[in-house]
């Protein structure tokens, strides 16, 4: 079978856990509880270092889990299959904590505390970084501008449009700087991976 219609095991647990769990929440009485234990509470008395891991697997409603997965399994089949599994996980992790933590960076210098952080999206970003890094000139399709961009403008005008939003605060209760950090994070890890001989783009 075409590799393109198969989905690789680290995309797919991940997919499959973030789906598990977004019904959690839903669906269960304890999913108040999951969310206060489990959501990033940064400058909360509910704050737990553990959460910069936790925070990537809940997510605040059906559009932003669907559209989340849409692009890790859009994006993370090529690269998981480019990367290696173990190295894909490693990345993935890398650039959802390495969000978190320039949002929280970011809501300290604003003032903005407390805030609460859900959703794989900083990950993601640095997957969308990651292929146009390693992929600039393959078009991309936007879901809602139906017109092919090169991966690399894509990224380029995706990571503009994330820094103005956040920095105006345009989007309401998006975490802009969050993208921004997965993004910068990933940028990093690709740069010392290839300084090091690890990988080639």
């Amino acid at each position: 079978m075409n590799r393109y219609f198969q989905t690789p095991p680290v995309v797919l647990n991940l997919i499959i856990i973030n789906v598990l769990v977004y019904m959690a929440t839903a669906l269960l009485p304890v999913g108040d509880a999951i969310y206060r234990y489990c959501a990033l509470s940064l400058g909360t008395p509910f704050f737990h270092t553990y959460q910069f891991i936790t925070y990537m697997f809940l997510h605040a409603n059906f559009e932003h889990i669907f559209f989340n997965m849409f692009a890790l399994w859009m994006f993370g089949r090529t690269l998981e299959y480019e990367l290696g599994p173990r190295r894909f996980l490693i990345y993935y992790m890398v650039c959802g904590i390495g969000a978190a933590l320039i949002q929280w960076l970011t809501a300290l210098a604003f003032g903005e505390l407390p805030v609460m952080l859900v959703g794989a999206s900083g990950a993601v970003m640095g997957l969308l970084l990651a292929f146009g890094v390693m992929h600039p000139n393959v078009p991309i399709i936007f879901i809602f501008l139906p017109i092919p961009i090169k991966a690399k403008w894509f990224v380029v005008i995706y990571g503009v449009i994330e820094l103005f939003m956040g920095w105006t605060g345009f989007g309401g209760n998006v975490a802009h700087f969050a993208h921004v950090g997965g993004m910068l994070w990933g940028l990093g890890l690709l740069w010392w991976w290839r300084r090091r001989g690890v990988i080639r783009y």
